[in-house]
This record gives structure tokens, sequence and C-alpha cells, in this order.
């Protein structure tokens, strides 16, 4: 058994081999996984519902199928999560709200849909924000950071942060309206893709704003994420948003290394109003990506810092359609953030959204022009604070979430693909990480550089220190 936890911390991949090879039974990872939440979840919070049956029957299932020789992929037999906003048929769908107590879907979301036709085994629902916003339900625990847990484990798809750092499952999805899928991976030391809009449905997640939603896998490491992502990824003709891409190869992509790539850089947006630490690592980054043989070009994109202030209205009014069922008849229902946003939203005028919708266009037109420049553009992400200076039920005023979510907002704006990989530790222990951003389509370009920069470091090899309680 002892063997067994061992594996639990490690990489998605490397574990699917053993099963490939029949060197490990899915059915005892399982059970493994499942004894390991029920020792570390209890002071972490990082699942709302386990789902232990269901999981255990997709391992027998799994095992019984590989036993005859119908191995399906690095999934197959693979401990997974998914954030409590995707629906499962018959499992409950809570958001992490009181308002959906009681709602159990009557159909699976493409991506549990996927992840059934790869093996997957799917061990439960993970905890976030009330709505998969900022702030959580009081009625709800909210997830600790595994490094420490004193300190904030990220935004939206926090329990999903938790849970993969902490070797509660192998990979977890997330999804991402403002950095929700970035932050976690960062504040947790995990590495997180944020895809292209559209490139993974949305078909059964229940939607924060429709017009900036994304999901997206979260993992140990970026070829874990890059076999996530080849499997979630595709046209759905139930979310008329999603992509008709040529599928790329991400294998090829994560061996091919960073010489002759060209990676755009602006010291002052990377400097201006942020943590030094985190300007810091990323420039350490640009100069080992350099060693690595790729080309740092200076790119001018200052303007990004403008972008987040309207993209505050965008999200609130698209939020607000998604729960004119239940605002304002039910609002004491929520919890004191969520109504504050609601609140918010109702107050956007047409005029806003409308210079919103501009701000959208000139984003997009920033960026294809960094990209005529730099095959990718790299930023930092965010330093993770202690909880004590982001209460779970403290509502921010706008300004302070649009500085919050300067490095993540724009490029949901405008649907552009993101990377974020660890990159360092703080004095304190806790993670820091960077961000990489590409053009449409093109995550195996962010796929290949943050691959080539996690062999040439080891943050991504480190484990937060959770000891497992015996007896």
């Amino acid at each position: 058994m002892s063997e067994l936890a061992e594996l639990c911390v490690r990489p998605l991949c490397e574990v699917a081999e053993l099963i490939a090879r029949r060197a490990l039974s899915p059915v005892e990872l399982t059970k493994a996984e499942l004894s390991r939440i029920e020792a570390l979840d209890k002071k972490l919070h990082s699942y709302l519902l386990v789902t232990a049956d269901l999981a255990l029957a997709q391992a027998r299932r799994a095992e019984q199928e590989i036993a005859a020789g119908g191995y399906r992929g690095k999934l197959h037999g693979m401990p997974v999560a998914v954030k409590d906003l995707v629906h499962m048929k018959e499992v409950p769908t809570t958001c992490a709200s009181t308002i959906l107590r009681g709602f159990r879907p009557g159909y699976d979301a493409a991506v549990i849909e996927k992840l059934g036709a790869a093996g997957a085994v799917i061990l439960g629902k993970l905890n976030l924000t009330e709505f998969a916003l900022y702030g959580y339900h009081p009625e709800y625990e909210y997830p600790r950071n595994p490094w420490n847990l004193d300190y904030w484990a990220g935004a939206s798809s926090s329990g999903s942060g938790v849970a993969t750092a902490a070797g509660l499952c192998f990979a977890s999805l997330g999804t991402d309206t403002g950095g929700s899928i970035r932050f976690p991976s960062a504040a947790c030391g995990i590495v997180g893709i944020k895809p292209t809009f559209g490139k993974v449905s949305r078909y059964g997640v229940f939607p924060l704003a429709d017009t900036l939603d994304h999901v997206g896998p979260m993992t140990r490491t970026v070829a874990d994420a890059a076999a996530m992502l080849s499997v979630l990824e595709g046209r759905d003709e139930r979310d008329p948003t999603t992509r008709s891409d040529l599928r790329a190869d991400y294998e090829a992509a994560l061996g091919k290394g960073v010489r002759g790539l060209r990676i755009g850089l602006d010291r002052s947006y990377c400097t201006t109003d942020t943590d030094p630490r985190m300007s810091e690592v990323a420039f350490r980054a640009a100069e080992q990506f350099a060693g690595l043989g790729a080309e740092i070009v200076e790119v001018h994109a200052q303007a990004l810092n403008d972008v987040c202030l309207p993209w505050l209205a965008t999200c609130a009014v698209d939020t607000l359609v998604h729960h004119k069922e239940f605002y304002p008849s039910r609002a004491a229902d929520y919890g004191p953030v969520f109504r504050a946003w609601l609140e918010y939203a109702s107050r956007v005028t047409a005029a806003a959204y409308a210079r919103g919708e501009v701000m959208r266009q000139t984003t997009r037109a920033l960026f294809e022009k960094i990209f005529t420049e730099a095959d990718c553009l790299l930023c930092p992400a965010m330093a993770a604070p202690p909880q004590s200076q982001f209460r779970p039920d403290q509502v921010m005023p706008p300004e302070e979430l649009a500085r919050l979510i300067r490095f993540a907002g724009p490029s949901n704006y405008t649907g552009s693909p993101s990377i974020t990989v660890p990159n360092g530790f703080t004095a304190e222990g806790l993670p820091t990480a960077m961000q990489l951003i590409g053009r449409h389509g093109d995550e195996a370009t962010l796929i290949r550089a943050a691959a080539a920069y996690e062999r040439a470091t080891d943050w991504h090899l480190r484990r937060p220190p959770l000891q497992v309680e015996k007896g």
C-alpha cells in the first residue's frame, strides 16, 4: 500500500504506463486514491462529493477491458475528478451554492462523455467558489492550499487545484472566465491550460459568462495536461461555439524544444502594479528560455492593462442572463459575494456592455499584432496571498477585481489559449508561476515551450508537505 500511496502523487502519464503494461490494477489505484482522499481531504476540503461506488465500478470495467486487450490510451483506468459545475447524469451539481440544492442533471456534459470514452475513472465533484466567481457561499467550506493551509488556493477552480496538487486525483477539470484555471494552478504549483475559446465543448457545464468561459485540464505536468486536452477537445454540435481545428500532435510538441521559438516579453507590462517576486521569476524564466535556444522578443503589451474594467461589465451581464430564474426572486439564498455581483450586474448599462465589446475587438487586434512578432507571450501569473487578505466571503470593489485578473482576463476576452506553469517558490514556501499566451488554436506551441522549460527545471517535481495520518 505504501507503493500505491507514492504513486498517487506521480504524474498521470508515468502511472498510465504501468496500467498499460498491466503492472498496476486500476481498481487498486482507485482504492488508494479514495483512501488518500479520506485521510487528507478533511482538512483540504477539495471535494464536495466523492463518487466512490461509481469510481470503483468504472475502475473494474477499465481493468476488465485492459485485460482483454482493449487499452484505450493514457486516461484508461486513471482516477480524475471534475469541478462541481460539470453535469454528470443523476449526480448532484451544486456549483457550491444552496440555490441548486437537490439538482441532479439528467445527462452528462460533453467533457464527461469524453472522459468516459477514454476510460477515465471519475472520483467525484470538486469544490469551487459559488457559481465560479471568486467568493464562497457561507454554508460551504472553502478549499485550503496544500502548501500552507493559511494561504489562498486560487479562485473558482480552487478545489481542482488543491486536489491535483495534493495527489487526490491525477488530473482535474477546471473552468476559466477570468483566470480560474490559472490562479489555482499558480497558487497550488501545478500546470493549467485554458484552451482557445471553443476548443473544448461547454455543453453541460453551468456557465458563469457564456462569452468568456473556457473548460480545461489541470495536472501536475505539461505532458499530463497535453494528454487530457487531446481527449477533451473537438467539435460538438450541441455547443455551437466549438471549433473544428485539425487535431494537433501534442505528443510531438512535448519533445521539440524551443530553439528558434520567439517568446514575447514586455518588461513594463510584467512589472506595473505587480508583486516584484512574480516579475522576477518571469524574467528569470525568460533567461532560461534564451539559454535553451529561444529568442526573447521585445513586444508592447501595456495596453492590456486597460482590458479588465470593461471585462467586468461583459462578465456581469452574461452572468445575470443565466440567473434570471433565481435573481432577484431568491437573492437572499446567494452568498454575499455572488449576491453583490448580481446587484452590480443589474446596474451595468447597455453603453458599458457595448464599450466592453469594443474593447474585446481592440484586444484581439493587439494580440494579433504581438503574434506577428512573437510565437507566444510570457507574463507572470500571481502569488498566493495569505487567506487573511482574501477572505472567503470578502466582497471586492470592481476596481480591485479588475486588478486581480490583469494578467488573466485579457486572454478570456480574446479567447486566446494560455498555459500556467510553476517557475519557483517564495521565501514562505509557496509556489510561483508564469503564463504563456498564444495564437488561437495553437496550444501545441504553448505545450512545446512549457515542456521545454519543465525539462530544464525541477519545480514540477516538488510536492506539498502533506502527511497521511495512520490509524
